[in-house]
């Protein structure tokens, strides 16, 4: 009985075997799918768990810096952060309570966001807010949600603001120019971005860096030729005429007589570079390259440098303008009022329509269309600025008397701020027309010679009188220095003819006359107040920009000054 049992309880020999097999094959199976698995999936697997956590990521490069000719920074660069998502990921494993706190922090509409990260799922990249400020950036962070992480990135400033906004411009959210020279050297400020490879979690978070595959190569730096400091006497001198004027705009332009460097070039309106909700088409234009206007009688020494090359003419050749008005054809020439008789001089100086016309009509054809073709007007200016007008002349000279009439003080012809400044740098710089430059040490046409140095003498002598006692520009004098210039105002054209109550008020000038060392601009359009005439109006703007101007680079005196602090007139140059 006993042994039967023990024949029942002896399990059968085959039952040993299956069971032998199962422990030694089992870990055989194993070795042979691992090494299966490194031998030849192995390249197939690793490239799978790459592409899960391992990502490329660019590394942004440093744009770069903007400075004036003293060194002092303009635009700059700031590393700042931006919030991106991998919607997936977010969607999939953020709570709704998360997505409740990371819309707090960013300022959304946490429905708006649920709805754009649900339409994106399929990207792996996308960003939520750019350029946060930081204790925004370190609050998204803290929440942890899934899938959120942070980009660093560039942001440009612009310290002076407003002051330069309209010749710096400004560059989009992705830091490349869209005005101005942040657009006309986007190519010279930009640099090339780098590479390199990161590892993620499952949250798609950067948890390391797992290799540089290219370092960033950042941009160069820009000097250019602007003064901050007489760029902010510019901009504020501008600023309070345009106020007190209740002009539309207005514009000043600051030249170096002979190099023609742009000193300073302010705008008004003008627009902060660094608030992206001013940056309006009507706002950050530069009118001074952009706008062109019929410039009246600020033209009018061109038109007596062409009577002086004619030969029958001198600065003391008598010229009758009475009665004050002169018919030409069915058109009437007219002045402020009658000046009787005048010498070519006194024509600049008391701003006669009448004598500047018949200087016109008694010289050949296309004389003073000739004269005006050469000192660049029509053209553009060379500047390279971005919306550089070239003017408007006629491509060729009139025969109409009417036209050459009119031509003589400036109607028919359009220039921009700086076509003027360059045409009176020419008679500044002993009759060479300089190549406008903003950039620094840049490349630029040689100047041209336009007149001789004694022409360009007469002409100075003869436009200082426009700012002595008796001349339309007594405004513009500075004491101490013999200033040499000339007014305009001048009607704007509507449609049916000329306006009876808008005009545009010009003084272009230049000290200290006797040997200028700046040219100086200004320009305000429509001002609506009691005064109108370019002296009282632009006059006391380009006194205070070239008196700054002259003192900041101790140019010394050209004149005598009596007791009052006033220049004596005809004083010997000292």
């Amino acid at each position: 009985m006993s042994r039967r049992k023990t024949r029942l309880r002896t399990p059968p020999a085959w039952r040993r075997v299956v069971v032998l097999v199962l422990l030694l094959g089992l870990p055989a199976l194993l070795l042979a799918r691992a090494v299966s698995l490194q031998l030849f999936e192995g390249q197939f697997l690793q490239g799978q768990g790459d592409q899960r956590h391992l990502r490329v990521e660019s590394l942004p490069a440093h744009r770069g810096t903007i400075h004036d000719r003293q060194g002092e920074p303009l635009a700059i660069s700031a590393p700042v952060d931006s919030v991106w998502s991998d919607p997936g990921v977010t969607v999939d494993r953020a709570s709704a309570s998360e997505l409740r706190s990371l819309a707090r922090a960013l300022d959304l509409d946490s429905e708006q966001l649920r709805a754009d990260l649900a339409n994106r799922q399929s990207r792996e990249f996308f960003y939520l807010q750019r350029h946060v400020a930081p204790d925004v950036a370190d609050a998204v962070m803290a929440l942890d949600v899934p899938g959120i992480a942070l980009q660093r990135e560039y942001r440009r400033f612009y310290p002076t603001g407003e002051v330069t906004g309209h010749v710096l411009g400004f560059t989009n959210i992705d830091d490349r120019g869209q005005e101005g020279i942040e657009r006309a050297y986007d190519n010279w400020l930009s640099g090339e971005p780098g590479k390199k490879r990161v590892l993620r979690d499952r949250h798609g978070r950067t948890i390391e860096d797992v290799e540089r595959l290219t370092e960033p190569d950042p941009g160069r730096d820009l000097a250019l030729t602007l003064d901050k400091r007489l760029q902010y006497v510019a901009y504020r001198e501008l600023t309070s005429a345009v106020e007190r004027h209740d002009a539309v705009s207005g514009s000043v332009v600051l030249l170096d007589a002979d190099s023609g460097d742009i000193l300073a070039m302010a705008n008004r309106p003008s627009f902060n570079p660094n608030r992206r909700s001013e940056l309006t088409g009507d706002r950050y234009r530069n009118r001074a390259v952009t706008d062109s206007y019929e410039p009246g009688s600020v033209m009018k020494p061109f038109t007596i440098l062409a009577a002086l090359r004619s030969g029958r003419y001198e600065p003391q050749t008598p010229i009758d303008t009475a009665p004050g008005v002169m018919q030409v054809g069915r058109h009437s020439v007219r002045d402020v009022r009658d000046f009787g008789e005048l010498t070519v001089t006194g024509v600049l100086r008391k701003s006669s329509n009448v004598g500047a016309a018949q200087i016109a009509l008694s010289l050949d054809e296309g004389r003073v269309w000739k004269t005006l073709n050469e000192l660049g007007i029509g053209s553009p200016t060379g500047l390279g600025f971005p919306g550089d007008s070239a003017g408007s002349l006629s491509a060729m000279p009139s025969r109409r008397p009417v036209e050459r009439a009119t031509l003589a003080f400036g109607y028919g012809v359009s220039v921009t701020s700086l076509h003027l400044a360059r045409a009176y740098a020419a008679i500044a710089s002993g009759g060479e027309l300089p190549t406008p430059a903003l950039i620094a040490e840049g490349r630029r046409s040689p100047p041209e010679r336009v007149m001789t140095a004694e022409r360009a003498r007469q002409l100075r002598e003869m436009l200082t009188t426009v700012t002595e006692p008796g001349g339309t520009a007594t405004q513009a004098a500075i004491p101490g220095y013999r200033v040499a210039g000339k007014t305009g105002t001048s009607r704007k054209a509507v449609a049916g003819g000329y306006a009876d109550d808008r005009y545009i008020s010009t003084f272009a000038g230049m000290a200290p006359a006797t040997d200028p060392r700046f040219v100086a601009v200004v320009t305000i359009n429509e001002p609506r107040g009691e005064d109108y005439y370019a002296g009282p109006v632009a006059g006391p703007v380009f006194r205070a920009v070239m008196s700054d101007a002259l003192r900041l680079y101790n140019v010394m005196p050209d004149t005598p000054v009596d007791e009052a602090g006033m220049t004596v007139a005809g004083g010997d140059p000292s």
